[in-house]
């Protein structure tokens, strides 16, 4: 209308061509503005993780660490989890289980040279033996639980369903928090009544150069050993340095964010799963000789006295002492006091 009203001013072919560029080119700006992509002007995920180290929004909550969606950290764990964690179990429990089966099947059983000799010399008493029990049948239930973690939902729920699985997992989680207080209970009062046996002596260097005598499928070399030989001080000490790992990072998850923030409790997941399985690993390897792999181990810890034959050829320097002490005489079986 003012380019009309112009018409007395502006010659009528000036105006034309004036109105034919506004209805060329406005339009065309208008498509222009309206057809960009706004995504991908705005700032993306990446840069913020770059900028922050984070992507973080607001809350109201009076939880401030609600406001932190994702960090660089989570995706290392959850990399960590998924990937690496399966692998480091895999290799160490699937690798145990070999080795113990091919000892097994080029060593056979380890067997008392001399046989029986109808003596039973007492070894552990009945505290120890609550100790050791209380310990490894909570560890059993740990291992049971913790395992299901990490292998549950690719071996377990394709066998029994997303439903039963998720029930079992629940119920695994509450016996996995309650049962770990008996494990942290049982490994300190294992450290307080072997600490001492445990500790390096003269023995273990002979040891450790014959193997403990356990490649010699003549049964005929086994080293003077005192009451705990080299072999049993590397569970003991495993298993203690390893308790006091898993029981530290699992105060720390099973109250999560009360000692440390979102970094430290992916650090306690790192510590407590690693640790986890390499325990798993060895305890298999501890059951193996206590059991099957060697004939009268059983005994040191169910009825907590062994044939006397059989301790002269496994702790020889044991039964000297406690001998000895004797006047030269075995010591009854039925002592009160503990073997030394």
């Amino acid at each position: 209308m003012r380019i009309w009203s112009l018409g007395r001013l502006i010659p009528p072919a000036v105006a034309a061509f004036i109105l034919a560029i506004g209805l060329v080119v406005v339009p065309a700006g208008a498509q222009e503005g309206s057809g960009s992509n706004p995504t991908a002007q705005a700032v993306s995920e990446q840069q913020l993780l770059d900028e922050l180290n984070k992507v973080q929004g607001r809350v109201s909550i009076p939880d401030r660490k609600a406001a932190t969606l994702q960090q660089p950290q989570g995706r290392d764990y959850q990399g960590f989890h998924e990937r690496a964690l399966p692998w480091i179990g895999g290799i160490a429990i699937g690798g145990m289980l070999l080795v113990l089966f091919l000892f097994y099947f080029i060593r056979g059983r380890i067997r008392t040279q001399a046989g029986e000799s109808g003596v039973r010399i007492l070894r552990f008493n009945a505290l120890e033996r609550l100790a050791h029990w209380t310990t490894a049948v909570a560890f059993i239930v740990l291992a049971i639980t913790g395992l299901n973690f990490v292998f549950g939902k690719r071996l377990l729920m394709p066998l029994i369903g997303p439903e039963a699985f998720s029930t079992w997992t629940v119920w695994a989680k509450y016996a996995h928090d309650f049962v770990a207080w008996a494990f942290m209970l049982g490994v300190l009062v294992m450290l307080v009544l072997w600490v001492w046996d445990n500790l390096p002596d003269r023995y273990d260097a002979n040891w450790l150069k014959k193997a403990g005598g356990m490649f010699d499928r003549s049964n005929r070399t086994h080293p003077p050993a005192a009451r705990f030989n080299t072999g049993q001080k590397l569970i003991f000490w495993a298993v203690v340095l390893g308790g006091i790992s898993l029981s530290v990072s699992g105060i720390f998850l099973l109250f999560p964010f009360v000692f440390t923030d979102v970094n430290g409790m992916q650090m306690a997941q790192y510590v407590h799963a690693a640790v986890g399985v390499i325990m798993v690993a060895v305890i298999i390897a501890h059951i193996y000789i206590g059991t099957l792999g060697m004939e009268g181990a059983y005994d040191a810890m169910g009825s907590g006295t062994v044939d006397l034959n059989w301790a002269k050829e496994h702790h020889s320097a044991w039964v000297e002492k406690q001998q000895a002490k004797a006047d030269g005489r075995v010591p009854p079986h039925n002592a009160t006091e503990p073997a030394e």
